[in-house]
Order: C-alpha cells, then sequence, then structure tokens
C-alpha cells in the first residue's frame, strides 16, 4: 500500500505520457472571468483585494462591461423604442445582452467560491445582483418590443414516485 505522497508523486510521473487535459469552455470562460474581474479590481483606485470586494464593485464591472457590448439597446427616446427589429440605424448604445450578463454571474458565483470564497459573503449571490439583472433583463425587453415571459413548468401527469412535489420549487433558476 502506498502512501498518499507517494500516490500523487506516481501521478505526477504518469501524467508525463499522457496529453494534458483541455478545460472545457465553460471552465475556460470562468476562468478568464475571473482574471479579468481581478484585473478589474486591481485597477480600482485604490485597489481592492477580492477578500474586501462586495456586491457594489460587481455591480460597478457588470457598468464597465457595458462599455464592450454589442446589443443595441433602444433608449425610451427612441423613434424605434420598442421595434424588434428598427428599420435603420440609430445612435443609440450597445450594450452587454441581459443573457451574457446572466451567464457571467453564474460563472463568477460558481469561481468566487472555488477560490475559496464563502457562500455566505459570495457578492455575486447578492439580492442587489439579482435586481440589477431583472431590472436589465425588463429595460431590454421593452426597448426591443418584447415583453418578457418566465417559462412556466409544464403540469406532470406521471406520478411523483414517491417524491413531495410541494418541496420542489422554481428555484433551479437561479437569478428568476
Amino acid at each position: 500500500m502506498s502512501s498518499p505522497r507517494d500516490r500523487g508523486k506516481n501521478l505526477m510521473e504518469s501524467s508525463g505520457s499522457e496529453p494534458p487535459v483541455t478545460p472545457s469552455r465553460y471552465e475556460s470562460q470562468k476562468r478568464r472571468d475571473w482574471n479579468t474581474f481581478g484585473q478589474y479590481l486591481k485597477n480600482q483606485r485604490p485597489p481592492v483585494h477580492i477578500s474586501h470586494c462586495n456586491c457594489n464593485h460587481v455591480l460597478d464591472f457588470l457598468r464597465y462591461l457595458d462599455q464592450f457590448g454589442k446589443t443595441k439597446v433602444h433608449v425610451p427616446g427612441c423613434m424605434f423604442y420598442g421595434q424588434p427589429e428598427p428599420p435603420a440605424p440609430c445612435t443609440c448604445p450597445l450594450r452587454q445582452a441581459w443573457g451574457s450578463l446572466d451567464a457571467l454571474i453564474g460563472r463568477m458565483r460558481a469561481a468566487y467560491e472555488e477560490n475559496g470564497g464563502s457562500p455566505e459573503t459570495n457578492p455575486f449571490a447578492s439580492g442587489a445582483i439579482r435586481v440589477y439583472l431583472r431590472e436589465v433583463r425588463e429595460c431590454q425587453a421593452k426597448a426591443r418590443g418584447i415583453p418578457y415571459k418566465k417559462k412556466k413548468k409544464k403540469p406532470t401527469t406521471e406520478t411523483s414516485g414517491g417524491r413531495d412535489d410541494s418541496s420542489s420549487s422554481s428555484s433551479s433558476f437561479s437569478f428568476s
């Protein structure tokens, strides 16, 4: 029987002949997003350490990312406001799409905890972030004239197999 130290050594030695595992697209995006956020915090004056980060830093980061967005969001005064497919260009700003921000926050929530942060202090899981995402979603839906409708669960006709359906809720959507 080998010790844990020897097993680790054997794994290290055997991994030299095997190709390295390529991270999934999700894992790559998560790492890139985490590094980008860390760089954003370092560039603040004064710099902010991740352990001192709060939901206001996250909200500022999301607003900062808007400048790199590719989604045209018509402002209420625009003649194309509320039109899903405007017939001509306008000067309305480009923003990050709600779906992109929602996915980013999901990756950042996971990355925060994977990097040693506590779920109780996770600034990406803050209620303020959920409110911000909801407001962005509603604003973008109105600007495009597309009402956002929450997907409803399909009624189940089969028996639940002894499971208490009252305990299952729509909590599978983390930002609803």
